[in-house]
């Protein structure tokens, strides 16, 4: 008899068929029997719609049970989910259509006319509608389908998504994600995050990345647990919910709205097991204002598309702010050289990981997946880190946002850390600009915290009593906010596009 690695089988194994699944702000609630029956539904409807196992299937569709329904009957029927950023824009969805070749485009209901031409462009031969109140043409196909499905078998090596990466250089890459790859991931998490019976997630990240649908909705599902599944992010909602959950997933822009509101305390919390933070950097403001409202301790964890979640800091013991903590069990994750050489604790370099959640590679990429790949297998994350003494992990920024000015090396954050411990600043990023004499000039970018206004000169003469004279900014700009992407992660190329210009 061959075992199959099909996540989606391995997922219902594990699933209470009349343990509630999704709790939904209409007050409706879907057990885990109705997840069941429903996916086959859709898997059913995808069959139809001509879809083979190995196929992929594209969905821009909003968040919604029916969205859930898609992506778990994509996996059963063994074909491989593109799940795509609802704010990507015509050029950006061409772009995926005609690299991926899915045998359906799965869009939005408003969308349906523009999304056609894109597809017969791009040569995809079926787009259907799906509706975030249920409606459109996969839902009334997926009804008129038997609640039985045979999920399709299929090996730890078999792809089961591809998620393309933001794309901030050049076109972006398909990230291949395996049956065996999401299952490494998940069974991890369940286990360090210490998930138990009970466990309520209270859900509000979108599903088209890796932390709402990779990590967020497998560590409920893989639990069996109860998910408040919401629509979107909203403070005073997450607030009357608080108090019936027990773990909550939230990128740094989320707790940073949370303390706005005057009703965030203890007793709000007094349920909850655990804050989890990601996708971005948690300013060490924000992580000590919440600790101190709420006795609660976020822990911070690192990870990426490529490969899920590769380090967090621990259930039980010390997290440390400014640090992701430690690599997880089945992780090999060093800090290396330009030569692929581990370097020593307390010295910045290359983040460089390996391991079963590690993805396949990239679709149609094998060159460039080779080249972000070392001689002895570690994958190239392209961040750069140092570990402490202790093996907790600093994330010191990306090797693309690396300044290198007058032919030394500037790591932002370190900057940006000053800068951010200064009088009326509520957060920063600092770039590299074009120099016709330094190659770069250190550049800062500032948000001025509520009601201040910060001088130029206090800010670079903090920076100049705190760091070496070529790490000093040679500008000072002030903006309103700092542009960020869906999951929280400050644009740098942005800024450097508006500044450099």
């Amino acid at each position: 008899m061959t075992v199959s690695a099909n996540l989606y089988g391995r997922f219902a194994e594990r699933f209470e068929p009349t343990a509630v699944c999704l709790q939904l702000p209409d007050g409706r609630n879907i057990d885990y029997a109705e997840l069941d029956r429903q996916t086959a539904r859709y898997a059913h409807a995808l069959v139809a719609l001509g879809v083979k196992p190995g196929d992929r299937v594209a969905a821009q569709v909003d968040k919604s049970p029916e969205a859930v329904y898609l992506y778990l009957a994509t996996l059963r029927a063994g074909a491989a989910f593109l799940p795509m950023n609802t704010a990507y824009q015509s050029g950006e969805v061409s772009h995926l259509l005609g690299d991926a070749r899915p045998t359906v485009f799965v869009v939005r209901p408003a969308a349906a006319e523009p999304a056609r031409a894109l597809a017969t462009a791009a040569g995809v031969p079926r787009m259907v509608t799906l509706g975030d109140a249920g409606d459109g043409e996969l839902p009334a196909l997926a009804a008129a389908q038997t609640s039985e499905f045979a999920t399709i078998v299929r090996q730890e090596s078999d792809l089961a998504a591809i998620l393309y990466t933001s794309g901030t250089t050049g076109k972006p890459k398909g990230a291949m994600l395996t049956h065996g790859n999401l299952h490494a991931g998940v069974s991890v998490l369940h286990r360090f995050w210490r998930f138990q019976p009970g466990d309520v997630l209270l859900h509000v990240l979108p599903i088209f990345h890796i932390h709402g649908l990779f990590v967020a909705l497998h560590c409920a599902l893989w639990n069996a647990s109860a998910m408040w599944f919401e629509p979107r992010f909203d403070a005073k909602r997450v607030l009357q919910l608080l108090p019936r959950s027990t773990v909550f997933m939230g990128v740094p822009t989320n707790y940073v709205r949370l303390l706005t509101e005057a009703g965030l305390d203890a007793d709000a919390c007094r349920g909850m097991r655990l804050f989890i933070s990601g996708s971005a950097p948690l300013l060490p403001d924000t992580f000590q204002r919440f600790q101190s409202r709420t006795g609660h301790t976020i822990l911070e964890r690192y990870g990426m598309t490529e490969g899920g979640m590769f380090a967090s800091n621990p259930y039980e013991g010390g997290r440390r702010c400014g640090t992701v903590g430690q690599p997880l069990p089945g992780v090999s994750l060093r800090v290396a050289d330009e030569h692929d050489r581990p370097v020593p604790p307390g010295t910045i370099g290359s983040i460089q990981v390996k391991g079963a959640n590690v993805f396949a590679g990239y679709w149609q990429l094998p060159e460039k997946t080779a080249e972000e790949h070392t001689a002895d297998g570690y994958f190239r994350t392209g961040d750069l880190g140092v570990f402490s003494d202790d093996g907790y992990l600093g994330i010191v920024g990306r090797s693309k946002d690396l300044i290198i000015t007058g032919g030394l090396n500037v790591y932002p954050k370190e900057i940006e850390e000053i800068i951010d411990a200064l009088p009326g600043v509520a957060e920063s990023a600092v770039i590299g600009l074009p120099h016709a004499d330094f190659g770069e000039a250190v550049t800062a970018v500032i948000v001025p915290a509520a009601g201040a206004q910060p001088d130029a000169g206090a800010i670079i003469a903090g920076v100049k009593a705190a760091l070496a004279g070529f790490k000093v900014p040679k500008a000072v700009h002030f903006v309103a906010e700092l542009p960020r992407n869906t999951m929280g992660k400050v644009q740098k190329n942005l800024l450097r596009q508006q500044f450099g210009a």
